[in-house]
């Protein structure tokens, strides 16, 4: 099995896990953890692991003129992007945030349009402007009374913020990931989020009673540092050794299908008229704006 054959792999591993993420990790909170205390914990477990298994890597130095970048890549991947999901996660419904995530395809195109001037086509274009028309239905129009869902349009909007950072944080550390061995990157860029993460969070990890969490939140909270924190990131980062960044985003498109049926399937979420509305025309807008185009569209 080829390299590229094992990269999509690894993106399709990180998106299936995503999928069920939605779902796990929302019926921890507010209940067990606050979001931002489980950030804090998200990044201490993964840096714990990424170090653990750092000696695999071959001995190599992050170089003084990438620290700058690296800085920037924790920001926006393990701060930014993941307190804002979880924080959105806390207001809104899982069905919502398996959706509203897969506009990270069409965010990755404005994105390398304006940070590597990438043309964007007539039919990207077309993409773009159908994807976020439905994601801006379920931000405005997506209001439920639901009591595990306090905000939902503020959690929407939260979606689409972790979604911006996501993709801008694939699109920098794409540079990185060709230079430096995943292991020896990504050990780097969780140890510099604890740090960020630290004022945020502290208050709310301490709060913790974790001497009398039950089972059903310790294997939640233990999934989501292991694979949806640990393991994505570590497929990711294969992955885009092989994959350009926007090949890697698309691979988003999986997770409405897994999140939606595991959310439905365990009782956590119901399907509206509205959403399915809403998701066809993000999904119709990701596949046109990641499509590639003929001459002169």
């Amino acid at each position: 099995m080829n390299r590229r054959t094992l990269a999509i792999m690894a993106a399709l591993g990180a998106t299936a896990i995503y999928g069920v993420n939605h779902t796990i990790a929302k019926g921890v909170m507010p209940g067990h953890i606050q979001p931002m205390g489980f950030v804090l914990l998200r990044v201490i477990g993964a840096t714990i692991l990424f170090w653990a298994i750092s000696f695999l890597a071959p001995r190599e130095r992050i170089e003084k003129k990438d620290w700058g970048r690296v800085l920037v890549c924790a920001i926006c991947g393990m701060v930014i992007n993941m307190l804002a999901f979880f924080s959105g996660l806390e207001l809104s419904t899982p069905i919502n945030s398996s959706v509203l995530v897969t506009t990270t395809p069409i965010i990755v195109v404005l994105l390398s349009a304006f940070l590597i001037q990438e043309k964007i086509y007539k039919l990207r274009a077309l993409g773009i402007g159908i994807g976020l028309v439905g994601a801006l239905i379920l931000v405005l129009y997506g209001g439920e009374l639901r009591q595990d869902a306090p905000n939902i349009p503020l959690g929407n909007l939260l979606f689409l913020l972790n979604a911006t950072f996501y993709g801008l944080y694939l699109i920098l550390v794409k540079k990185l990931i060709g230079k430096y061995h995943p292991f020896t990157l990504l050990k780097w860029l969780f140890l510099i989020a604890i740090f960020i993460n630290l004022p945020f969070g502290w208050s709310q990890f301490i709060a913790v009673e974790w001497t009398t969490l039950p089972w059903d939140a310790i294997w939640k909270l233990g999934f989501v540092v292991l694979g949806t924190t640990f393991c994505t990131y570590l497929f990711n980062a294969f992955a885009l050794t092989q994959l350009k960044a926007s090949t890697v985003s698309a691979f988003v498109y999986v997770q409405p299908l897994i999140g939606i049926l595991y959310a439905v399937a365990s009782g956590k979420d119901q399907l509206t008229l509205l959403k399915v509305l809403a998701a066809c025309l993000v999904l119709l807008g990701v596949y046109l704006a990641s499509k590639r185009p003929k001459p002169g569209l």
